[in-house]
């Protein structure tokens, strides 16, 4: 790929009429793939590439470009199990959980027990189970993790309901608290957030995933 760099359209914020104008993330994906071009190609799971294109809009120019590595990797992510939802809402919030303002604390932490919730629904497993990388960031904001407790024993969201529109909340939710946390450097980490989501969903999609370690939601 990196002998043909030259001749691709180059990374920036917002959509693009043509090549020639640049490219968002997701455009290019479209342009590798061989697809009509478009920030919407069929051979990216929707949203993983709604992931892939805020990750792009919110990381600067800089930065944008390093994530030019990445684009290859996330054609042919095309998946109708709602696992692939649920494993990249889960992604967003565990990672953003930990350095999101107080304020967003409270729907992030909703977010991952929505997200291990419809996980264990999916696999015929107990409900309350959570991962250990969940554990580890609900353990990082104690009190919003607990009201998130409270709030989700008294609700019960639809697989319609968690695929239209939590999963995106919680993606949308995830990269804004990212790039408004007072971290060093929430490029770098946004970039991370896109790379580890890709690597869950060709896990999950190509078959080789790795066991989940689980625990008990505790009161």
């Amino acid at each position: 790929m990196d002998n043909h760099l030259d001749h691709m359209p180059v990374l920036s914020r917002g959509r693009h009429r043509n090549p020639k104008r640049g490219a968002c993330f997701m455009e290019l994906a479209s342009y590798l793939a061989g697809e009509r071009w478009s920030d919407h190609p069929a051979c990216t799971h929707p949203l993983l590439a709604a992931l892939a294109r805020l990750v792009n809009d919110n990381t600067g120019d800089e930065s944008r470009a390093k994530l030019v590595r990445l684009v290859p990797s996330i054609i042919g992510l095309a998946s109708d199990d709602l696992r692939v939802d649920a494993r990249i809402a889960l992604r967003c919030a565990t990672m953003a959980l930990p350095v999101a303002a107080a304020e967003r604390q409270l729907a992030l932490a909703v977010s991952v027990l929505a997200a291990e919730e419809m996980l264990a629904r999916l696999d015929g497993a107990p409900s309350g189970r959570l991962s250990e990388t969940s554990r580890r960031a609900m353990a990082e904001v104690p009190q919003a993790a607990e009201q998130a407790r409270r709030f989700s024993r008294a609700a019960r969201i639809t697989e319609k309901g968690f695929r239209r529109y939590a999963a995106p909340n919680a993606v949308q939710l995830a990269v804004v608290g990212i790039v408004q946390a007072c971290i060093n450097d929430p490029d770098a980490l946004l970039c991370r957030l896109l790379e580890e989501s890709i690597d869950d969903c060709s896990a999950l999609i190509h078959g080789a995933e790795t066991p989940v370690v689980t625990a008990p939601v505790h009161a």
